[in-house]
């Protein structure tokens, strides 16, 4: 369920209608509902009373979208010092932070102890070795989880399945043992739990099952070693409905949960990000010519792959909504969607059966609120995006668009030139 609908013909983010806001901002702009992240926290977080809820802040790391979850009683999982300082500047508590990546340097392990997140989710030994130097030399200890590698096939697309052997994420279970057995020995260290996390938009409830129980089983082991085993990270990668597909519901997914950590008394965290953010937000463009090519249609709007690049890296759907509704008798066609990027793979939609726009016309690409302004870019020399929130009637600019200038103040020319 999303608060983005039509009222009066006209497309509205909650009470806002989208047409004044593009009149007011300008094109192409995201929108986020806080509604809609609202309501998805607590009906996901309703599911786990007592456990970490950690949003996965690579999702879309805007401090609004950071506050309004921490406001919440939202914690943060996050993957970079960069990351840390966000989840802080937004009122995440510390305790409430897991730092995740496989790629943690001294200086980001320094600045998380510094702040004294609650763990780290450590993915190799190096990391671990590394990461007890750092906390020696800073006369502490660093609390830690090992994120292992169940080799489950997630049933995903394969550049966000993370679960199966050949990933770079995580360690496998055969090799997992002796890592914690290392880590026990290690004055640096605290081991206080387990990770596991294998995929992102997962639409089947099978593979977590799967690792589930996997990890189940070795938190036994474990403790029959006497490694004492408080928390248990589960990971996200819950999935959402982009188009009009049926997906499981966070009820089955929470009976998986209750089923398969009952009895271990175990602290649970959860890193939800997609299934937070994802349908809480849209990106509205317009068009700016519609072009006919040997009898194929393409509408070409002011959005492009540097704003959204999500069709182009993952082959994704996003539900395409015109902002003011079309009149019965707009001709239907097959059409392409496509940005302005000088690039082939710029293309939104292919294809599409939509009620043909003119140029002019506003555009609203569904389901972007997760991944899509957090991985934007200025490809082609395009400025970043404005970023807008929605509350009821209330309306503001949470990330200015930026202008021509700061794009170019961050290049300098060397002295020769």
């Amino acid at each position: 369920m999303d608060h983005f609908h039509y009222k009066n013909g006209v497309y509205h983010a909650e009470d806002v209608p989208l047409d004044r806001l593009a009149q007011d901002i300008g094109t192409p702009f995201y929108c986020y509902s806080t509604a809609t992240l609202t309501r998805h926290y607590q009906v996901f977080s309703g599911h786990f009373p007592g456990a970490k809820i950690c949003y996965a802040v690579k999702a879309n790391g805007n401090l609004a979208i950071l506050k309004t979850l921490a406001k919440l009683g939202s914690g943060a999982d996050v993957v970079s010092e960069g990351e840390i300082r966000l989840a802080l500047a937004a009122g995440v508590r510390a305790q409430d932070i897991v730092f995740s990546g496989v790629g943690k340097t001294a200086g980001e392990m320094a600045f998380a102890l510094e702040k004294d997140i609650f763990q780290f989710n450590v993915e190799s030994l190096p990391e671990l070795e590394l990461l007890s130097e750092v906390a020696i030399a800073r006369k502490t200890k660093a609390r830690i989880a090992v994120r292992v590698n169940p080799d489950v096939d997630p049933k995903t697309h394969a550049k966000i399945a993370t679960g199966h052997k050949a990933s770079k994420f995580g360690i496998g279970m055969d090799q997992a043992m002796a890592v914690y057995k290392r880590a026990a020995q290690l004055k640096g260290i605290t081991v206080q739990g387990v990770s596991v996390h294998i995929g992102s938009q997962l639409t089947h409830l099978e593979p977590f099952a799967q690792a589930f129980a996997r990890v189940r089983a070795f938190v036994g082991e474990l403790r029959a070693q006497e490694i004492a085993i408080a928390t248990l990270d589960l990971g996200g990668g819950l999935g959402i409905p982009y188009g009009k597909e049926e997906l499981p519901l966070p009820d089955a997914y929470a009976d998986i949960v209750r089923r398969e950590t009952a009895g271990l008394n175990c602290q649970l965290i959860f890193e939800p990000g997609r299934v937070l953010a994802g349908n809480a937000g849209i990106l509205v463009t317009r068009v700016v010519y519609v072009k006919e090519n040997e009898g194929r249609f393409f509408v070409i709007v002011d959005a492009g792959m540097n704003d959204l690049i999500r069709p182009a890296l993952y082959e994704a759907y996003h539900g395409i909504v015109p902002v003011i509704a079309p009149t019965g008798d707009a001709p239907t066609e097959l059409v392409d969607v496509v940005g302005p990027v000088c690039e082939t793979g710029d293309i939104f939609a292919e294809q599409r059966l939509l009620k043909v726009p003119k140029a002019g016309d506003l555009l609203a690409f569904r389901s972007a609120g997760a991944y899509g302004a957090s991985m934007s870019s200025t490809y082609n020399a395009r400025p970043l995006v404005a970023e807008v929130m929605v509350n009821g009637s209330q309306r503001a600019v949470v990330r200015r668009r930026q202008t021509y200038e700061e794009l170019l103040a961050r290049d300098q020319l060397p002295q020769w030139l």
